[in-house]
């Protein structure tokens, strides 16, 4: 007899507690993700600066081929290939199927900010360069204190887009079983038989993490966006006066 659609609602998330599983999941999934961020940021950034540097002062070029090779071979090859990689051979003594994803998703989107964030260091002026070194500032200090920040404010878009694709790809996780929120539907329907309300109540929860970040993006461009306005009255105006907002 077929079931009704309540009690197959009450079959994937009641029966057992198994709405828990749903945030067990959830919880994984922002933990990689959140540490992915961060080593994709960090090192991302770190190769973007080295192909900046090398394509304006021609220095570091032996770092320069090794971080355009690196670039090459991660976006190159399929990310659950690169799990597979580093969960079987490369990482195979550590425990933590969390460790292991976050070191991996964190490197793959490295590839990928390096090249938005080389993007963005490129989409400042080189007069603002000159300008750094004419104070008498040196070449890191211009690119910490001058250069990163324009280019940041410009790479934002793009960056969250990296971060929202990041967060949908460690739904593959689940192949070397990491009990990521992508491995929970096929977990209830091992035990249910059915499909429906665990892949929906999955996807719901993807949607509502995606729409997090595109709510922070829009706060982080308006923020920025305020910013560049009041900096453009006060050179005009000398900032007697507030500037009138729209």
């Amino acid at each position: 007899m077929a079931k009704t659609l309540a009690e197959r609602f009450r079959s994937a998330f009641v029966v057992e507690d198994r709405w828990k599983l749903y945030f067990e999941g959830l919880g994984n999934t922002l933990l990689m993700s959140f540490f992915a961020v961060l080593i994709g940021i960090v090192f991302g950034i770190l190769l973007a600066v080295i192909l900046y540097t090398n394509k304006r002062t021609g220095k570091l070029k032996i770092l320069s081929f090794l971080s355009n090779l690196y670039v090459t071979v991660i976006r190159g090859t399929p990310v659950v290939l690169q799990l597979f990689i580093m969960y079987f051979l490369v990482l195979v003594s550590v425990k933590s199927g969390i460790l292991v994803g976050s070191v991996t998703f964190g490197l793959n989107s490295a590839a990928y900010v390096s090249e938005v964030a080389r993007a963005g260091l490129e989409s400042v002026d080189e007069g603002q360069m000159e300008a750094g070194r004419a104070l008498g500032l040196s070449y890191t200090k211009t690119m910490v204190k001058i250069i990163l920040p324009q280019a940041i404010r410009n790479m934002i878009p793009a960056l969250f887009n990296e971060f929202i694709a990041l967060v949908k790809e460690t739904s593959v996780a689940g192949y070397v079983g990491i009990i990521d929120l992508g491995k929970i539907p096929g977990i209830i329907q091992s035990r249910t038989f059915d499909y429906l309300f665990p892949l929906l109540f999955a996807s719901l929860l993807y949607l509502a993490v995606v729409c997090l970040l595109t709510v922070v993006e829009k706060y982080l461009e308006k923020k920025f966006s305020k910013g560049d306005r009041k900096l453009v009255y006060k050179k005009r105006f000398g900032g007697k006066k507030k500037c009138a907002t729209h």
